[in-house]
């Protein structure tokens, strides 16, 4: 199910990660900038809704969708009692789990609301626009999600699954130095804009995008 999620997402643009557990959800919204957190109930460690609660009582912010088959009329009072924004009960459309999702972005100050700046570059998720120092540089669409996921991270890693995941559909053709040609090719356009961040290397984990030493 979240493997199928995860594809129809990407493929609309929707860059999101993966976790199985209470445990990793909580260690990525406090590490992470998410513009909405969309969650199970029935999780190999818990109640998903033991999350949620979890989250309010330290006034995290980021928008709650609770996606799961409980259903019933008490299953989706708990959900929202919770302190979850939306509650969708499987099987869904994932059109109007799309809908919902945009709902969610709406309703308040999120990433997606605002230009990702560091240093003198900044990235605007609306409009898929590039620019540094003002100057808007043109990115065709894969370097762009590999430059905006390093973005939302600014001087953490992000693990080469991660940003493979990002940028390529899952029966996509990956060739084995695909992810290393973008960001070679993203180094040499911000080199010539006179960027003030660069990405670096991060052997055998990934890469991190830092400013200038």
């Amino acid at each position: 199910m979240a493997r199928a999620l995860l594809e129809a997402l990407r493929r609309r643009d929707v860059l999101a990660d993966h976790v199985r557990t209470i445990a990793d959800a909580d260690a990525m919204a406090r590490a992470g900038s998410y513009d909405v957190l969309v969650l199970d109930r029935r999780l190999p460690d818990g109640e998903g809704l033991d999350l949620v609660a979890a989250l309010r009582q330290r006034k995290h912010p980021v928008p709650i969708l609770v996606l799961t088959a409980l259903g019933g009329v008490d299953h989706r009072v708990d959900g929202l009692d919770s302190g979850a924004d939306d509650y969708l009960a499987k099987p869904f459309a994932i059109e109007e789990l799309l809908a919902r999702l945009r709902a969610l972005q709406r309703r308040g100050p999120t990433v997606s609301d605002r230009y990702l700046n560091f240093g003198n570059l900044s990235v605007d998720p609306r409009t898929s626009e590039i620019s540094v120092g003002g100057s808007f540089i043109e990115f065709p669409r894969r370097e762009y999600l590999v430059l905006e996921t390093l973005m939302r991270r600014p001087n953490r890693i992000v693990t080469r699954p991660s940003l493979t995941e990002a940028v390529y559909a899952l029966e996509d053709e990956i060739g084995s130095n695909a992810l290393d040609a973008h960001i070679s090719r993203i180094r040499k356009k911000l080199l010539l804009a006179e960027a003030t961040v660069e990405i670096r290397a991060v052997r055998n984990i990934g890469y991190l995008i830092r400013a200038k030493a």
